[in-house]
């Protein structure tokens, strides 16, 4: 359990290390853009993991789960 509250907490405040979006929380980026990583393949390691993630709460409507979590730590 402690490691699952982890990662959401390290993906709330996760930052968009590279590209267009740089700078920019993974949980904020364009819809757009997660589908296109969707379509071609998200990174590898952590930071796949946790665009995946993104997108799958993009997909249901649950962003502000993560937003909440980032206000709280």
């Amino acid at each position: 359990m402690t490691e699952d509250r982890q990662f959401l907490i390290d993906l709330a405040n996760m930052k968009m290390p590279f590209g267009k979006y740089k700078g920019k929380y993974l949980i904020d980026l364009p819809e757009h853009y997660i589908v296109w990583y969707k379509n071609k393949g998200f990174p590898n390691g952590k930071l796949g993991k946790q665009m995946e993630l993104v997108y799958e709460l993009q997909l249901n409507g649950l962003e502000d789960i993560i937003r909440k979590i980032r206000r709280q730590f």
